[in-house]
Formats: structure tokens, C-alpha cells, sequence
């Protein structure tokens, strides 16, 4: 696994800061004197691209949600000890594929070219790489460029659900057998002067002042949510295959779901019943057992007045009273919403708390929202020996994914 985020540019300091309630969220430098109406977000800091194998020409000609997703990448590859090419490969080229996706692609790129052509509408300073540095897929590309990845390659646009369908899709890849192993998860930079000015006009941001209390999922005082850039990568791999060549198991992932709410642009469905079928097929698939496991939910959590309500709904209908049993929380209180990046980001979250048994907090939930009456886990990581993990993601569009996982007994 890999991860690039407000919370840390590695998987263990991004872990040990979400179990210990670390806010990631802070006051945006780069916004001092344009007067934006937000001015506060989670924003990846202390990120030097070299660092994961990148060199100054790329860097230079690449927009950052390339450089997050490859340097999520560099990490989770190396944690998997996956190789190629070289003198001593463990996987057939055309074995290895790429599932990464991104909500909006090389958005800084863009907003940087563009007004270059209103300036001179000639465009003749339009940057010759402007297209192959802007669209979504191009970090899928470049991934699969550094990994000598020639299996399927794919790029996933499901707005904030784009990282969990990847994920759920290299699932079904695996298992029908078109890969050993994929490359999956997504990333994203939308932090930029534009992507502030079009959220906070369509209302969907917090107009907090204070950053460390303004990413508030569930609790009756959100006001919206908080942008958060970065990236998150997993490497699926056939058991059988990882087995062989030894490789380090974190969980072993075990179902999936996708639907549409087919409703509205941007709002969730209030009753919740087609983000509940998500859910449920993924716990179907998963295996669930009500009275043998014990359940915890990564949520969407946005900190939205509809989603929260309608998220909450969605698992009474998809769980029953049972729902008032399982472990929730929103990781996007610490780390704002990463948007292509987020359902990566919080699979990794979720992984992690079934393999050590803690489950992360929902920080700054000091009044809960009476509508949202589950257990969000408020403000301190609480220990549990969970033995299903879900995770859920829902997208602008309608977009809903749902991905599950168990701890893995060899």
C-alpha cells in the first residue's frame, strides 16, 4: 500500500495519525490575497517527488495529481516486493496491470493553460504537453511506464467514487482471471484557486474559520465539507500468486459493490436504498454473518447535510437493527475529502484497522447530529477485534461503490 495525504506521505505516519485523531486540515498559503471565500483545506505538505523516484524533468512537465499517484505508487510497489522486469521477476509483464483513477485529472494544468488563451488567443503558448499532462488517465500511464505494467490499464472517472471503483474493478479483473495482480487506487489535486471558487459557489464547502474544527462528518454543526488532495494505491494480487513468492498479506479483499443512485447531479438519494445495494452486495459477496462478525464501516462521511443523513439511512436499510452495532467513523474529519483519491485512502484506513484492531476516530463529533444516530466512533480510536471491513464511496452523478475486506488467516 501507498499513500500521499495531509496526514503523511507514507502508510505508517498516515496511520498513526488517523488513530490518534491528527488533523490534517490547515490554512492554505498559496491563497494569501486572491480573497477566495475558502481558505482552508487539507493540502499535502513537506512532498518532494524525488523522494519516490522521480527525476527534475519529469517533475517539471508532470501536474502534482500525477506526481501523488506516482509516488503512492513507488511506495505501494515497493511494499510488494512485485517485479517485472529486471534480472529476478516474480510476475509476467502482461500480468501486471494499472486501475487508477482520478475525479478530475490535471486540474492545476489546466487552469494554468487556460489562462494563458484567454491572454492570447492565438494560443500559441499553449504548452505542447498540455494535453497529455491534463487528462485523467495519464497517471494510470505513467504508473504503468515506472512498473513495466503491460497487463490491462485502466482509468476509472467516477468523481469521489473513481478510487473504489478501480479497487472493486481490479477485484473482478483478478478473479475472472485477466490479471495476477493490479495496481489500483487513485489520485487527485483539486486545491486550486478554480477548484475552491466552483466548490464553495455550488455551497457544498464549510465556511469555517477555524480549520481544525471544520471537517465535522455527522455532527450538527457541519456546515459542508473540507478539499483534501493526495493519493492512495493498493496492489491486489491473487492469493495463490502472492502465496507463492511470499509476499506480505495486509487483508484479504472479498467483495464489491456498484450501483447508481439515478437521481440527481450532485445529491445522494434521500432514502438511500441504492447506496444500501451497494453495500449489500458487498456484503453478500463478502459473506456477512450477523451473528458471527464484527462489522466496521469506513464512511463516506463528507460532513454535508445530505450526505450524513442519507449515508446513515443507506445502513439502516442495508443492515437492519444491526446497524447500531458496527463500528463507524468518517477519516475525512482528519483528512479532508480527497476526492479521486478518497475510497484509496480509506481502504488503506480500513485494512489497517482489521489487521491491528483499532478503529479510527471521528474527530470533532461533540454534537451528534440526532438523524445520524449510529456509532461513529467520536474523537478517540476505540480497540475492536473486527473481522469484516467495508468501505463506501459515493460520487457526484450518483455514483455509488462499496468495497469489502477480511482480516486474512493463512
Amino acid at each position: 500500500m501507498g499513500v500521499i495525504s495531509a496526514i503523511g506521505n507514507d502508510v505508517p505516519t498516515f496511520w498513526n495519525n488517523l488513530i490518534n485523531g491528527v488533523c490534517g486540515i490547515d490554512y492554505v498559503d498559496d491563497f494569501v490575497g486572491q480573497d477566495l471565500p475558502v481558505t482552508i483545506a487539507g493540502k499535502v505538505r513537506n512532498f518532494n517527488p524525488e523522494e519516490y523516484g522521480m527525476d527534475k524533468a519529469f517533475i517539471r512537465k508532470q501536474d502534482k495529481f500525477t506526481q501523488f499517484g506516482m509516488a503512492a505508487a513507488f511506495e505501494a510497489v515497493a511494499d510488494s516486493g512485485l517485479r517485472s522486469e529486471g534480472e529476478d521477476p516474480n510476475i509476467d509483464p502482461f500480468r501486471l496491470g494499472v486501475y487508477v483513477g482520478s475525479g478530475i485529472g490535471g486540474f492545476e494544468v489546466q487552469y494554468r493553460e487556460t489562462a494563458k488563451m484567454l491572454e492570447d488567443p492565438t494560443g500559441k503558448w499553449i504548452s505542447p504537453l498540455f494535453i497529455p499532462t491534463m487528462i485523467s488517465n495519464i497517471a494510470a500511464g505513467h504508473i504503468a511506464i515506472k512498473h513495466h505494467a503491460q497487463g490491462p490499464c485502466l482509468d476509472i472517472v467516477t468523481a469521489c467514487a473513481s478510487s473504489s471503483h478501480c479497487i472493486g474493478e481490479a477485484f473482478r479483473a483478478i478473479r475472472h482471471g485477466y490479471a495476477d495482480a493490479i495496481i489500483a487506487g487513485g489520485c487527485e489535486n483539486a486545491t486550486i484557486p478554480i477548484g475552491v471558487a466552483a466548490f464553495a459557489n455550488a455551497k457544498a464547502l464549510t465556511r469555517a474559520d477555524d480549520p481544525k474544527y471544520a471537517s465535522l462528518p455527522f455532527n450538527k454543526n457541519r456546515s459542508g465539507f473540507v478539499m483534501g488532495d493526495g493519493a492512495a494505491i493498493l496492489i491486489l494480487e491473487e492469493l495463490e500468486h502472492a502465496k507463492a513468492r511470499g509476499a506480505k498479506i495486509y487483508g484479504e479483499m472479498v467483495g464489491y459493490g456498484n450501483t447508481c443512485d439515478a437521481y440527481h447531479p450532485t445529491a445522494p438519494r434521500p432514502d438511500g436504498s441504492t447506496q444500501a445495494k451497494a453495500i449489500t452486495l458487498a456484503l453478500e459477496e463478502a459473506g456477512f454473518d450477523k451473528e458471527k462478525d464484527n462489522l466496521y464501516i469506513n464512511a463516506h462521511g463528507t460532513g454535508t447535510h445530505l450526505n450524513d443523513i442519507a449515508e446513515t439511512i443507506a445502513y439502516k436499510v442495508a443492515l437492519g437493527d444491526f446497524a447500531y452495532k458496527a463500528h463507524i467513523s468518517s477519516t475525512k474529519s482528519m483528512t479532508g475529502h480527497m476526492f479521486g483519491a478518497a475510497g484509496g485512502a480509506e481502504a488503506i484506513a480500513t485494512i489497517l484497522a482489521l489487521k491491528e484492531g483499532i478503529i479510527p476516530p471521528t474527530i470533532n463529533l461533540d454534537c451528534p447530529d440526532p438523524e445520524c444516530d449510529l456509532d461513529y466512533t467520536p474523537n478517540v480510536a476505540v480497540r475492536s477485534d473486527i473481522t469484516l471491513g467495508i468501505s463506501d464511496s459515493l460520487g457526484f452523478g450518483g455514483h455509488d461503490a462499496c468495497v469489502a475486506f477480511r482480516k486474512y488467516a493463512e
